[in-house]
């Protein structure tokens, strides 16, 4: 065992394994694509692709897939070969001539310095539309357009042990969203509360007469109150899970190796919803206010989540890992003394005798960028990673790993918004070197130098958000003006305006 833990703290990398999926969620693989709405979305086709091969150890099947990139950046062969190239480390976005993005949406990425073979990050920008699926009165009712709802959507996609969860991620979760609120469609244009159940599907199998279900009205005096808004949420927690789902069962067939943090923005009925998967980060910028519209998952966030699990279901350590927390790794001369800990209930530290199941290795250890969960993985919360087991261990880390977003609501219609104001999108590589201050420092920089009613000047934010973070090429790396390093991670950004379609469509 200890020979196992010194080669996890050696390497930090993760291999394969998964426990068992769960096959409900629906099979969105081969769906129809999104309908188009008005005004329509810039045309989403099958990733363009060249040449193949593997940004990760042997231990992967990447060498089995295909590089990709988004597809709205419309790169010929040659610019595929550009946006794969880490000595020069181009930044892509989309050109200026064709249909532009949803509200003008300014988009800008460039590949790591070396870290994988590939760029490991993904991204998406559609707008859906969603035809409801049943009538709440429980009448059918045929199919119409008008009937139906349309949202914009926005995701990045930030993969880790290969891109292909992050790929498959940026081409399927949308359709998930939509699948979640064909439910929703008449019920979210219906001012009044939502209905507590839904009539019963024609032909379902059920008793006709539930009264024997119902506990005493006492402790039913009153109903919930239950929110559309709420509704909303829950749709895209679903999505998130149906999404891990798939993966679970799609993993070997379709090469899905490694896993991905996923940042999804939502825009439907006038309100913004957020969703946050992982160490990627969401900011409003509104007349020089920062609005954080998330938080990043990481070992250190989610300690106390993680000591809890392995406090109640210990058999998921394996006899290797502690969930105790201690100040640093003990030493087994050590054995009897009172030393500093915390547990899964504490923000504080406590002393407590050292016993000899202390010696085995903390399930969170390290801080800052170098936290890992069982000496592996630096982020919590994600898609896929079904495979991710121990180094050189058999020990299976998704149990720890949840696919549940946190979801922020901001509402567009309580404010009225200049062209200035923004949600500015990016995944880790851009926060690894800039501050929430310095992103809203350019924001203004940037924008002040172009006419408000300019389309072009969120992608030109965007470009200037990823060249800040990348630095310029020295003998010494890529450095930035302070002469700190520069991202060497996949950097990716969306600059959304918040004037929304009627300002900027």
């Amino acid at each position: 065992m200890l020979n196992r833990v010194r080669s996890a703290v050696a390497h930090l990398v993760s291999s394969g394994g998964a426990p068992p999926p769960r096959p409900k969620s629906p099979d969105l693989s081969n769906a129809p694509s999104a309908q188009p709405a008005v005004p329509p979305e810039a045309p989403r086709s099958p990733p363009a692709r060249a040449g193949s091969g593997s940004s990760a150890p042997a231990k992967t099947v990447e060498a089995r897939a295909s590089f990709s990139r988004p597809t709205f950046l419309q790169l010929s062969p040659g610019g595929l070969r550009r946006a794969d190239d880490h000595a020069g480390r181009a930044v892509q976005s989309p050109p200026d001539t064709g249909r532009r993005l949803p509200w003008s949406t300014g988009y800008a990425e460039v590949i790591n310095a070396g870290k994988s073979r590939h760029n490991e990050d993904q991204a998406c920008c559609e707008v859906v539309y969603v035809e409801g699926r049943r009538s709440v009165s429980g009448v059918p009712r045929e199919p119409s357009r008008g009937q139906g709802l349309c949202f914009y959507y926005w995701g990045l996609f930030d993969g880790h042990a290969g891109g292909g969860a992050a790929e498959m991620a940026s081409r399927l979760l949308h359709r998930h969203i939509r699948e979640q609120l064909k439910d929703l469609v008449e019920i979210l244009q219906d001012p009044s509360p939502p209905p507590l159940c839904l009539p019963s599907t024609p032909g379902a199998a059920g008793s006709s007469d539930p009264s024997h279900l119902v506990g005493p009205q006492s402790c039913w005096s009153s109903q919930k109150e239950v929110t559309h808004e709420s509704l909303v949420v829950g749709a895209i927690e679903n999505a998130f899970q149906f999404m891990d789902e798939q993966m679970a069962r799609e993993r070997r067939g379709h090469q899905v190796e490694g896993g991905c943090c996923a940042l999804v923005v939502v825009y439907l009925l006038g309100k913004v919803y957020v969703a946050n998967a992982g160490d990627s980060r969401a900011i409003i910028v509104r007349n020089g206010e920062i609005i954080p519209m998330s938080r990043e998952f990481t070992p250190e966030t989610e300690r106390q989540r993680l000591q809890l699990l392995g406090f109640l279901k210990p058999e998921l350590l394996g006899g290797e890992f502690t969930h105790l927390e201690f100040p640093r790794r003990i030493q087994p001369k050590e054995l009897g003394q009172r030393m500093l800990y915390r547990d899964q209930n504490m923000t504080g530290w406590a002393y407590k005798k050292i016993e000899l199941e202390d010696l085995r290795f903390p399930l969170v250890c390290g801080e800052g960028k170098k936290a890992r969960v069982m000496a592996t993985i630096g982020v919590t919360r994600g898609l896929g990673d079904h495979n991710l087991k121990v180094c050189s261990s058999t020990l299976p880390i998704k149990p720890f790993l949840s696919c549940f977003p946190e979801v922020r609501v901001y509402d567009l219609t309580q404010y009225e918004h200049c062209p200035d104001d923004v949600l500015v999108l990016g995944t880790d590589g851009l926060w690894d070197v800039t501050s929430d201050c310095e992103v809203a420092a350019t924001v203004d920089r940037v924008l002040s130098a172009y006419e408000p009613n300019d389309p072009s000047r969120y992608t030109a934010l965007a470009q200037a958000l990823v060249l800040g973070a990348r630095g310029t090429p020295r003998d010494r790396g890529w450095r930035l003006p302070n002469n700190k390093l520069g991202s060497g991670d996949d950097i990716s950004v969306f600059v959304i305006p918040l004037g929304g379609p009627g300002s900027y469509s």
